[in-house]
Formats: C-alpha cells, structure tokens, sequence
C-alpha cells in the first residue's frame, strides 16, 4: 500500500526532496575522485603544486610525492600550477588516473625583466636595460654585490677605490657627469630604492648585502629607462632582485668558501743595497745607513684569510612561500690590522589569501651587521703605505728586545703606526618592506609597498700617545668616537595592467604615488689625552675611558640634518602592436623639500619606439631571428646635494653661539639630465648569436654647486648652492654580443663580449672649477675640455747638465695634459662545460685614460736622506739632482690602461652525490689573478675620495693606495 501524507503541504515537500535526491544521485554518478600526479620533465615530483576545477571552486595542493586527489568529471578543465613553471591545462575524459608534467618557466624567467615598479617582457623594452642572472655572476668571496657583475654590462663602468676590504666602489653608467656627490647610480632592492648615504666617508652604502642572496641585476641606462625614477636616476638605475622561496618540498641550501689573499705588486723601491749606491752617489752621509736590510711595505704585508658561509632554508606552497638565509663573511686584508666581518639574515615570504587568491601580501626583513677595521689610512700628511714605501731599508723596524722601533730621528715607523692607530666602524642595517597587493583579475593589479630602511653606526678611532714621538700625531694620544643614524622611510602605491587588449594589441602600464621622508643625525665626541700623562697604559682602547681625556682638549658635538620630504606621482604604459610596433612613455613628477618654493617640482618625461623587423611579411632572412631598431628620449634629474642647500641654515657652535652656515637660494632649480639613445636588438643561427648595440647622448644642465654667498654676507656663511651655466656632454657606443659555440649534452661552450667607446666634454661654464688638490688644484673642469682634465705643468725633462728638472714656460703656465676618462671599456666573459667539470673566465679592461701618480711623486729622490725613493727614478739615465723641488707635473701624469684576469673558476659537479646532495658544485677560484699595464704604481684601477671645500672630489689620483691583492678560494656549494 502507498504512503499518502495526511498534510498538502508535507506532499508537496515529499516530491521536492525526491527530485533532489534523484539530482544528486545523478551528480554523483557523473562526478568521482581523480587522482593524478605532478612532476617536472625529469619525473621529479612537485609537491605544493595548485589543482583547480571549475574556476577554483573546487581545489587541492599536490603533497609530497606530487600526488593529488579531487572530485572531478568528464569534460571539465583542470588547471594545474606551480611557481616557477608553465601552467597546464587538462580537459578531463574517461580516465580517473592522469600525469601532468609541467615544463620549468626558465626560458619565460629570461623574457622578463624587471624595469622599475614593475616587470616587462624582453620583447616589449624600448630602452637600453642590461640585465645579467645569477648564472653568469663572478665567482667568489664578495663583500659588495657590485663585483659579481664587474665587466659583465656594456657602458657600465666598475671602479675599485681601494683595495681595502668592505672599500668603496665607483659604479658610473655611461660616462662621469658629477661634480658634486657620488655620482652612483640609484640602487632598488626588491623595489625599495636608496637613498645612496652611506654612514661614513669612503664607506660602501651595498656593504650590508649578502652577494649570495642575490638572483640577478637589472641595469637601466637610458633616460626612457630609467626616467620613471625622475630625480634620483641622473646616474642611471641599478635593480638589485634577491631569491625569494619557491613553493615545493622545503630545501635547504648550504654555500661555504675559504680562501687567502697576496698583494700583487707594489712600486718597486731601493733595497738596502741600492740604497748604499744611492747615498754613495748623491754624498750623502753614512750615518743614514743603519746596517740592516729591511723591506718597508713588507713590515705591513699579510697574507689574508677570507672565509664565507651560507645557509637558506625555503618552500612553501602556492598559498604561501617563504625564504630565510644567514651567512657569516670575515675577510682579511692584505694590510695588518685591516678587514671586514658581516653577520646578516635575510627572510622573504609570501602569503596568499582567499579562495580566489586574489589578495596577497609580501614580507621582506634584511638585517644586517658588518665591522670595517683599519680603514683609516692617512693621518693628515701622513699615510701608512707612503711611510712603509719610504722607510729607509738599512733601518730595523725592531728593537734588539723586539718592541717596536719608534724614534723622531727616523721616519713613522709603518708597523707601528699600524700597531697604534685603532679604527673600528661597526655598521647596523635593517631594510624591511611589507607589501600587500589585490589582483582584481588577471591583467590588473593594485599594490601598496611601506619600507622602512635604519641604519646606524658607531665609528671608534685613537692613536696611541707612543706615536708623540713624531710631530704629526698627537702628543698625548687622542680618542673620537662617532654615531650616526639614517633612516628612510617609503610609501608606494600603484595600479599596473598587462593586458591583450586586442589581438593585435598589448598594454603594460603602471601608475603611481610615492612618499619618502629622509632623516639623519648623530654626534661626535673627542679628546687628547690628559696633561698628567696622556691616557695611561691601562691594556685598554682609548675610546673606552674618553672621560680620561684633558678637558681643555675635550670636545663635542652633534646635528639632525633638516629631514627633507620626496612626494611624487609617475606613469608608465608599453604598448606592444603586432610584435612589431613598440611605443613606451614615462613621466613623473617630483616634489623635494630640499627646493625653495619657486622650484619645489621637477617634471620627468620620457618617450621611446623601437620596430621589431623580423616581424614583417617582407622579413625573409632566415638566419636572422630577430632584428629590433629602438629609438629613445628622455630627462631625469639629481637632487644629490644637502639637505637645507636652498634654506638660510644655521648652525649651533661652542658655548652657545649659532652661525649661518648658507645663504638661501629660492630659485634653486633641479639638474636636470637630457638623453637620446638609438639602439638595435639582433639574434641570428638559431639564436645562437645574439647582441645588442647601443649610441647614446647624455647633456646635463643646470649643475648644483656650492658657489659663493651674495655680497655682503654674514661672516659666517660659507656657501649659497646655486645652478652653474653650462653643460656636461658623455656620448659613446656601446656593443654587446653573445655566441653559443656549442650546446650538446655533454659539451657546451659560449662567450659573451661588450665594449664601450665614450667621450665626455664640457662647455657653457662661465669659469672653471678646480679639482684634484695636491699643493693646489691639478685638475680642472673648463670648457673644452673633458671633466677633470689633469690642467697644471707641462714637464719636458730633466736638465742632463744641472739635474733640475725643465717645463713649459718655466712652470709658470699650465696646460691640459691628461684625460682621467676612459676612452674604451672591455668585457670578455666565456663558459665552457665537459660533462662534470666547468670552467668560466671573466676579463674585464679599461683604456685611454691617464692616472697621476702621487706615490711615484712621494718618492722622489729628495726622500734619500734618511728614506727611500722610487728605483725607476735612481736608474734613470740622467740622475735628478738631490736640491730639485718637486713640483705637481705632468712628470707623473702616467697611462693607465689595463687589461686584467677579474674572475677564473673551475668547477666540478660529483654525480656520485647527486642523489644524496643535490646541485652539489666544488670550484676552485683566482680572483685578480693578473692584470696587463705599463703603469708602476700598485693599481691603474683607482679613484680618489679626498674632496676640496666645495665639496669636489678629483679623479684618477693615486696616493699611496691601499694594494690590490690576488685571491685563492675554494668553495662547496650543495643542496638538502
């Protein structure tokens, strides 16, 4: 008998829930769980892998073996994704156990490139950008990250100021253009720009990074490149992109290195014999010679132990990754009493939020520590290189007792005035940024970046009151200890879209607001010992018990820079028509409270097109793959002068005075940096030969300098920063080309080549401007004349009959006689493999410039009595006479071109290991194995860091400079 519901109703509910049932007894039979694997194109198994159905409604994370399960049906697409590798779409039939294999997004990693706020495909860049990857860095121990790329980029110029470890480096980009500031690029770390301070003079602003938790470079060197940066990309733009976790099973990453260092050479000097020579032949009295045989520089000479370790642990899985390093670095130098140690830690995460995953934000936190020791060279006139050059080699550096020999009667003593200066920098960095970011769809995207980037310093420097014996040092010992604090806060916000527009037609834009504010202060302290026996000898650094010191002698004091405020607004959009037509355009806006009011904004636009040939119907040459002509135009500026410049500032002085210390200057304008670039893009065989060439033409206006105060002027005030009329022109051609000789298997070999042709004038100045002090300016920047010119005595010779040396005019008018700007740059980079074993080779050179010796002049042969002076000049033909006043010359104006051997490592990879330690490398590596010059001083490689009080450094000065040294590492790199 049927069931009849007493109630309506109750049928009517009885009949729904029947249809229901029967629907989802429908449901069920159609759908059922389909199991599947994901793996890599070697069976490796992705664990973390995204599985999606149905638009992400239904989903499920592959586990550890790269297995997944999830309800399905037949005929719906199955999506399949994973960081770091092609996508892949699988529409579901019969069958209930499927494979997916995902190919590694290598080839999609090298068509991207990252080119401020943002990321752009290859084939849609219209600027001069040079990007090099982790793969092709130099090899070895860093303490900067610049090095790993040191002759790898055309137009890029890297300088080694100083042989000194944690020393700093001039990076230029297409030629010289600063009179006043570093003239360094700008540096953006994973999107946080810096702001180019460093904490102390001659210090390196990248010394708190980790080289080996860098992924690649990014190098923007035109104005339509780098011109969405606006005010801070005069110098051109350096992306630094660190590693950041890849979703799968969690790895551990293990990188260790030793290694020991040797100084190359030295300028060659009288040893103890031809010092007897010397003396005998110039009549010098015999009392100088102290009957002992000793080598000066090699008293201070060491051979440096360098070591490094790294350690990374990351994973994660589509819906969050992460990334934690921490590696150690002590690097000694080659000097005594020198070197460089670093702890840091670096983590990066990224979480996804939301069943869409639409909403997600990044972390990231640098902290870094790094201790600089010995850095302090020169003590007034005095340095320590020049007085181990000149100390007489008859004399003992010891005592009988073995104590130091320190007597006024001599020249400084070099290891004791090594043993008795401490100098000790300890440098504390933070650099943190947060960055959560809604993607609406697909192609558009808005993100919000809040960075906060602290540093801190404490610089400790005392000379022992021992050193009194020699009038140019303290009689009673002297201690200072010094703090500082930077810091730099940066809020970004901006709304990107990469979208098809068409299909003919592609948008890549980028808008955005950005606010930085930028602060510093700190405080120094100082005193000489006290009169009732200096600073004792306690066992202890003087700066420990300053409070010891005499209170007359006793000073102190501190200031806060005016904090000054960036606001800006900028715009980017690419648009890419048919992989032919390519059109970019930029502009920002920029307001600086370093500006007076009438000048408060400076306007940066850019525009670029480039035509992609070898997309054209007419397009017929095979073995051509690719041909792109680019054409761009744009402006940037600098703002890279005190904060306050344009302000009447004042200054808080000794018992409660305050001084001007500027004039104001409200009309004070931005410089302002004009460049057009042609370039061409080309591949041929199959890609096997690719290159890039590149004419550029960079003018800058409008130069920032501390000029005179408007008459009449309070007696204090120094400085009123003006725009100087005139203009600064580098032009040059830059080439890039890269060859695969091989690529099989088991064999491989390619080469890679740039070079840079470069010329630089100046013109407009209504005067010109000294540089390169020595007794007075030697170098200039006039009209005509390239940045710099060595501009002082034109030497002839000296006299065979009277041994005094002869000049142009009698010395009394100076002449343009040397170019410290290089005229050439080479780079020369090749790999080559054989099965397990690898070897690279980087060489790096510079050529047409001139270097002014300094250290031949300190030499010279007035040192005899009682010193040393160079030998080149003791063998001279014509022997100079013992009475000739040495003046600044173009006597030591020498060629300093070179051709050196940066980088050279052999590798090999044990398959053995493989399974057990993967990635696992061993490689042996020479770093500045040898270099090629006719130059006698330590290094044609140089710069100067010393400034006159305008603030003007010269170039291409070599004064006693620390020794560039050989390196030996042998490394170990391998993952769990």
């Amino acid at each position: 008998m049927q069931f009849k519901p007493p109630f309506p109703l109750l049928n009517k509910a009885v009949a729904i829930s029947q249809v229901l049932i029967l629907f989802f007894c429908n449901t069920l039979l159609a759908q059922q769980a389909l199991s599947g694997k994901v793996t890599d194109i070697n069976n490796v198994p992705l664990a973390g892998a995204s599985v999606t159905i149905d638009g992400g409604k239904r989903s499920a994370l592959s586990d550890i073996d790269g297995n997944f399960t999830i309800v399905a049906k037949q005929g719906e697409l199955l999506k399949v994704s994973f960081v770091g590798y092609n996508s892949a779409a699988i529409l579901i039939g019969q069958e209930m156990q499927i494979t997916i294999v995902l190919e590694a997004l290598t080839k999609a990693l090298d068509d991207v490139v990252l080119i401020g706020y943002g990321t752009a495909r290859k084939k849609d860049l219209t600027g001069a950008v040079s990007s090099v990857a982790e793969k092709n860095f130099n090899k070895g121990i860093f303490s900067s990250p610049e090095q790993l790329i040191q002759g790898k980029a055309s137009g890029v110029q890297i300088v080694n100021n100083t042989g000194s470890p944690g020393g700093s480096f001039t990076f230029r980009i297409r030629g010289n253009s600063a009179i006043i500031g570093t003239g360094q690029p700008l540096y953006v770390i994973d999107g946080v720009p810096l702001d180019g301070r460093s904490m102390q003079e001659g210090t390196n602003p990248l010394n708190f990074l980790n080289a080996t938790d860098i992924v690649s470079f990014d190098i923007l060197k035109d104005a339509s490149a780098s011109a969405i940066y606006g005010s801070r990309a005069a110098y051109g733009v350096v992306i630094i992109n660190t590693k950041k976790g890849q979703a799968g099973v969690p790895k551990l990453e293990v990188s260790m290195a030793v290694g020991a260092s040797a100084a190359i050479k030295g300028p060659a000097v009288l040893n103890a014999s031809e010092y007897r020579e010397a003396i005998q032949y110039y009549g010098i009295n015999n009392a100088v010679d102290k009957q002992h045989d000793t080598d000066g520089l090699a008293s201070i000479l060491q051979r440096g132990m360098q070591q490094q370790y790294t350690l990374a642990a990351s994973g994660g899985n589509e819906n969050g990754r992460y990334r934690i390093s921490a590696g150690y670095l002590n690097q000694q130098g080659v000097i005594i009493n020198t070197g460089f140690k670093r702890y840091n830690v670096d983590f990066t995460a990224g979480l996804k939020f939301l069943s869409s995953k639409k909403l997600g934000i990044d972390f990231h936190v640098n902290a870094s520590q790094y201790v600089q020791y010995g850095s302090t060279l020169t003590i007034g006139n005095t340095d320590l290189v020049g007085t181990a050059l000149r100390w007489n080699p008859t004399a003992p550096i010891t005592n009988a007792d073995g104590t130091i020999r320190l007597n006024a009667d001599e020249g400084v003593n070099p290891v004791g005035f090594s043993n008795n200066l401490r100098d000790h920098l300890k440098a504390n960095t933070v650099l943190s940024s947060i960055t959560p970011y809604y993607k609406f769809n697909d192609w558009l995207e808005y993100k919000l970046l809040l960075s906060y980037n602290y540093n801190t310093a404490v610089s400790r420097f005392s000379i022992n009151q021992d050193m009194s014996v020699y009038q140019f040092f303290p009689p009673l010992g002297l201690a200072t200890i010094g703090n500082n604090e930077i810091g730099t806060l940066q809020l970004t916000q901006t709304l990107s879209a990469n979208k098809q527009i068409t299909k003919d037609l592609h948008l890549n834009a980028v808008g955005g607001y950005e606010y930085m504010k930028f602060s510093s202060k700190g405080f120094n302290l100082a005193g000489n010992g006290s009169q009732n026996g200096g600073f004792g000898n306690y066992g202890l650094d003087y700066t420990n018990y300053i409070q010891f010191s005499d209170p007359v002698s006793r000073s102190i004091s501190s200031f806060s820079d005016p904090a000054y405020a960036l606001q800006s607004v900028f715009l980017r959009s690419i648009f890419n028509f048919r992989e032919r037509y390519l059109f970019t355009a930029t502009f920002r806006a920029d307001g600086s409270t370093k500006f007076g009011p009438n000048n408060r904004y400076g306007y940066f636009p850019s525009f670029a097109m480039a035509w992609n040939l070898s997309k054209e119907d007419f397009w017929h040459l095979d073995k051509v793959n690719t041909l792109k002509l680019r054409v761009g135009w744009g402006k940037t500026g600098n703002q890279e002068f005190p904060s306050g410049s344009s302000q009447a500032l004042y200054g808080f002085q000794n018992n409660g005075s305050i001084v001007q210390i500027n004039s104001p200057n409200p009309d004070l304008q931005w410089q302002s940096d004009r460049q057009y670039n042609f370039g061409v893009d080309f591949s041929m065989f199959n890609n096997r030969l690719s290159g890039t060439i590149d004419y550029f033409n960079k003018k800058t206006t409008k130069l920032l300098f501390p000029g005179p105060p408007i008459q009449p002027a309070p007696p204090s005030s120094v400085v009123r920063w003006v725009n100087l009329d005139g203009n600064i022109i580098n032009s040059g051609v830059e080439i890039l080309v890269n060859g695969v000789l091989l690529e099989q298997e088991n064999i491989g070999w390619d080469i890679s080549a740039n070079a840079t042709f470069l010329d630089n004038t100046v013109s407009g100045l209504s005067s010109a401007v000294g540089a390169g002090f020595i007794a007075g300016p030697i170098q200039t920047i006039r009209n005509g004349m390239p940045m710099f010119s060595f501009f002082t005595r034109e030497y002839v010779g000296l006299d065979a009959a009277t041994g005094y040396a002869s000049y142009t005019d009698n010395g009394n008018s100076f002449y343009n006689v040397g170019n410290p700007n290089p005229k050439l740059l080479l780079g020369f980079s090749t790999n080559f493999r054989y099965r397990t074993f690898s070897i690279a080779a980087n060489m790096y050179g510079s050529f047409g410039q001139d270097v002014y010796n300094k250290t031949l002049m300190d030499l010279n042969v007035n040192g005899i009595n009682g010193a040393n002076m160079a030998l080149s000049e003791f063998r001279n033909p014509v022997k100079e006479s013992f009475g000739n006043p040495v003046t600044p010359s173009s006597r030591y104006i020498q060629r300093g071109d070179y051709m050196k051997m940066a980088n050279l490592t052999l590798s090999y990879t044990p398959v053995s290991m493989q399974k057990v330690l993967k990635d696992a490398t061993v490689y042996l590596t020479g770093q500045n194995l040898f270099f090629i010059t006719s130059y006698e001083g330590f290094d044609p490689e140089v710069s100067v860091q010393n400034r006159n009080d305008n603030g003007v450094a010269g170039m291409n000065i070599d004064q006693n400079r620390y020794p560039s040294s050989r390196t030996i590492i042998l490394g170990i790199k391998f993952t769990l």
